[in-house]
């Protein structure tokens, strides 16, 4: 989720920067195309000077971040990646010490998480929201009965690049799914998203009472079986005007 999608009431803890590609979704990964600007090596996993953010205390012992604030997640890497697995459970404490915040984090290594939880895990942390990226019918069909099964008591569907057309039915999400947002891929080399796939995204959604998000078109966006190319500062609010989000 690019920064000018975080919400008032926010803060973005990118605890650690740096990933390795795994799958079609990562092909353009925006991660890698800031990091070549800065020249800087996106495959090398290490820990920010924000490692421990969320508590941190001002001179008079109170913490710099306010209770009741969105934590938005390790946004530069994935939080189950094998790299970070030396510092996880120091992060795992930092959010137990914070229950008083909102993390939400977005994971395509959703197979490893059974095997990095902390001992009290138990069926999850109430303040942590892990979301699952599905790209495409291949990762849905992997990642989702993981997923599915996974003790965590908040869970989001991220569609986003949406590459192809997603058949959900076989998971039964109404069951089990707060939301799914979906949105195509930025960038100059971007793959198209076509409506007709975020619509029957859509209609799932509405079908099972389950929140839906339009969250972005994506550079390349197909609508009428016509290819439109939609600037970077537009993305987003060409999808709200779509009118579609749901709850």
């Amino acid at each position: 989720m690019p920064t000018n999608a975080i919400v008032k009431g926010s803060v973005m803890w990118n605890l650690w920067h740096g990933c390795h590609k795994l799958s079609p979704g990562c092909k353009h990964c925006y991660v890698y195309r800031g990091d070549v600007k800065r020249d800087v090596d996106s495959s090398v996993v290490s820990q920010t000077k924000n490692f421990d953010l969320p508590i941190r205390r001002k001179r008079n012992g109170d913490y710099k971040v306010p209770s009741g604030t969105m934590v938005y997640t390790c946004f530069t890497s994935d939080f189950f990646i094998e790299d970070a697995d030396l510092w996880r459970m120091e992060a795992w404490a930092m959010m137990r010490e914070r229950s008083d915040l909102n993390f939400m984090m977005i994971t395509k290594r959703i197979d490893r998480f059974a095997q990095n939880l902390p001992e009290d895990w138990g069926d999850g942390y109430e303040n942590v929201t892990i979301c699952c990226t599905v790209e495409n019918q291949m990762c849905a069909d992997y990642r989702l009965p993981i997923y599915k099964a996974a003790p965590i008591k908040h869970k989001i569907i991220i569609c986003e690049p949406l590459l192809e057309k997603i058949d959900l039915s076989a998971f039964d999400i109404g069951m089990w799914i707060e939301q799914i947002v979906v949105g195509g891929e930025s960038g100059y080399e971007a793959r198209p998203c076509d409506f007709d796939w975020v619509m029957e995204l859509h209609n799932v959604c509405v079908e099972n009472d389950i929140a839906f998000w339009f969250k972005q078109t994506g550079a390349k966006f197909i609508k009428g079986k016509k290819l439109y190319s939609i600037k970077r500062q537009l993305q987003h609010s060409q999808a709200r005007k779509a009118g579609i989000n749901f709850k």
